[in-house]
């Protein structure tokens, strides 16, 4: 796909808020909570325009009953896609707008995940540095196989500094 890296979207709360409404339709009480979360979920943070939603669940092995009515729904099942214990079901085809990725309840990814956003939250200078490096790679670079490769490095970075700062907060 191309990279798509636009400005911070206002309406980005409000879509992820109306795709954890519509997904509770169709899982129930499978779905304990549903996080916003990746850069669409940081206030000021330049992003490819799609939503991230981290949908926790009881099981992660009855969200694969589901598979069949999502693809109907219009959504590409994804399976684990590289993540063990994450089911990932994208929406929009070519011009995506959402990545829901469902957990089970005890995986350790949603406490990386919530972390990692939290701390940009917190720290708007981070999300400056952050943006100016996504715009630099999305000068180099035209689509996300190329793209999203390049940020790693500077990512695993930034969650060690999110680590510490919740490991901090902690003490307190």
């Amino acid at each position: 796909m191309k990279v798509r890296l636009t400005e911070y979207n206002v309406d980005w709360p409000e879509m992820f808020q109306i795709e954890a409404e519509f997904l509770k339709t169709i899982f129930g009480d499978e779905i304990i909570k549903c996080e916003h979360f990746g850069s669409t979920s940081v206030y000021g943070m330049k992003a490819k325009p799609v939503i991230d939603m981290m949908c926790i669940v009881k099981s992660i092995e009855k969200v694969d009953l589901y598979n069949k009515q999502m693809e109907y729904l219009g959504y590409d099942v994804a399976g684990e896609w590289g993540i063990t214990g994450r089911r990932l079901f994208r929406k929009g085809g070519e011009n995506r707008t959402h990545h829901i990725h469902f957990y089970q309840f005890d995986n350790p990814e949603i406490e990386r995940h919530l972390i990692f956003r939290d701390y940009l939250r917190n720290h708007p200078q981070e999300v400056a540095e952050y943006s100016r490096f996504k715009e630099e790679l999305a000068q180099r670079y035209e689509t996300t196989s190329d793209y999203s490769p390049a940020k790693k490095k500077f990512v695993s970075e930034m969650e060690q500094k999110a680590l510490s700062w919740f490991s901090e907060r902690l003490k307190m």
